[in-house]
């Protein structure tokens, strides 16, 4: 790959996660301020995402793929999506703002893929041209998290009582009309099915794999995979409210942390996976979610404030052991036959239906423990998912068995 295309797709992998990271982390905090949303309002909103997720390969599988080139695709749908932004920017109730959101969502989630599928097809490589690409992904969600707490001060006191927080989609918005336009000069990526070729909508949701569920390991996996995003839904969803109310000074740079223990905590993955075997890695991460919830529930933003840190910082423990783990271990038990249409199914249950029940839950959950006077009481918020996250972990291990740990540190090997 020549440093003119390498250059190109670090760019726009730059973008891609620098617009997500600019208005997702801090969308329950603008719900609760700017648009006096309820819990249940709030989880209808990130639920999209799910929705989005579902929808997704769809607009990839039967069409993307099938009809025009990626790069086109991945302008067009930046470009609309852009417009979207400004809308969500000017809305001033969750009923204007929630029909926006949806449509946003439904067109950007697919273009998490298109940018894995441009960079792919330059590269001799993947595995190990790939980590160095997706790295300005990260670097750019930590970027718009900066930019919010500390350049702009959105996130501020003063900031939110001004109700500075929608101009996080402005921003988002404008990097999306950039990223729109220079994906018309990305390398070409044309449609990977034959013309002609007929696509099998069990191809495109990977229900062929549903087959692997006659495993009864892989099977307690999965429905682990799918229980385990209700948790996971109360941080997407409650984190950034729950840091702003309690007084912590830029939430969303201190936020940031997290993707940097995702990024740090990724290499230590194969350490992990060749020592231990996949149960224990991914047992960790369970763990973590527990331990991570119980620290939001009992620090504070005073003497308590490493608490809040540490929890943060978890983040790579929590969403790397359990997820790309998880991601090795259903590519090592898929087959060759059944490699894509698997990963594409636990993408569709944690994702889409996983995270979907999650981001309710935590709505509830949230509405259940608002008090009279419209503050939450945080800390019942926050024991319940970790309560959720140690029966997770309790039952994944008793009933998973490791039987298959060399095959797996195999995979790993190589992967």
């Amino acid at each position: 790959m020549n440093v003119n295309i390498r250059i190109k797709l670090s760019v726009m992998m730059f973008l891609e996660f620098f617009i997500w990271g600019s208005w997702f982390v801090t969308l329950g905090t603008f719900l609760f301020n700017n648009l006096k949303a309820t819990g249940s309002e709030t989880a209808a909103v990130f639920s999209t995402q799910s929705w989005g997720a579902i929808i997704a390969p769809f607009i990839i599988g039967l069409i993307a793929d099938r009809f025009f080139n990626a790069e086109k695709i991945l302008g067009i749908l930046h470009l609309i999506g852009a417009v979207l932004m400004y809308q969500m920017y000017q809305a001033t109730e969750v009923s204007v703002f929630y029909p926006y959101v949806l449509a946003y969502m439904i067109l950007f989630m697919p273009t998490l893929a298109l940018v894995n599928s441009v960079s792919f097809n330059q590269m001799k490589d993947a595995e190990k041209e790939f980590a160095n690409i997706r790295f300005w992904g990260t670097f750019g969600w930590i970027v718009a998290g900066l930019f919010i707490s500390y350049l702009f001060l959105w996130d501020s006191a003063d900031g939110q009582k001004a109700g500075l927080l929608k101009n996080t989609f402005l921003m988002a918005g404008i990097a999306s009309l950039v990223l729109g336009l220079f994906s018309f000069a990305l390398p070409k990526t044309p449609p990977k099915v034959v013309k002609g070729e007929k696509v099998k909508l069990s191809d495109v949701l990977g229900l062929d794999a549903l087959r692997m569920l006659k495993d009864k390991n892989f099977a307690i996996f999965f429905v682990s995979a799918i229980l385990i995003c209700i948790p996971l839904a109360f941080y997407y969803q409650n984190a950034n409210l729950f840091l702003s109310s309690i007084g912590v000074a830029g939430p969303t740079g201190k936020m940031a942390i997290g993707q940097v223990s995702e990024a740090l905590f990724l290499l230590m993955i194969p350490v992990f996976f060749t020592k231990f075997g996949f149960k224990k890695t991914i047992l960790v991460g369970m763990l973590a979610w527990a331990v991570r919830y119980a620290l939001f529930a009992y620090g504070n933003a005073g003497e308590l404030s490493f608490m809040l840190i540490i929890g943060i910082a978890l983040h790579g423990v929590c969403y790397d052991f359990f997820f790309v783990s998880g991601q090795i271990y259903t590519n090592s038990r898929a087959g060759e036959k059944y490699k894509s249409a698997a990963q594409g199914l636990i993408t569709l249950a944690t994702y889409g239906v996983g995270m979907l029940i999650g981001f309710e839950v935590a709505g509830l959950i949230t509405d259940s423990y608002k008090l009279a006077n419209g503050t939450v009481d945080w800390k019942m918020v926050w024991i319940i998912p970790a309560g959720i996250a140690l029966v997770v972990f309790l039952l994944f291990s008793v009933f998973f068995t490791d039987k298959n740990k060399e095959a797996d540190v195999n995979q790993l090997n190589n992967a």
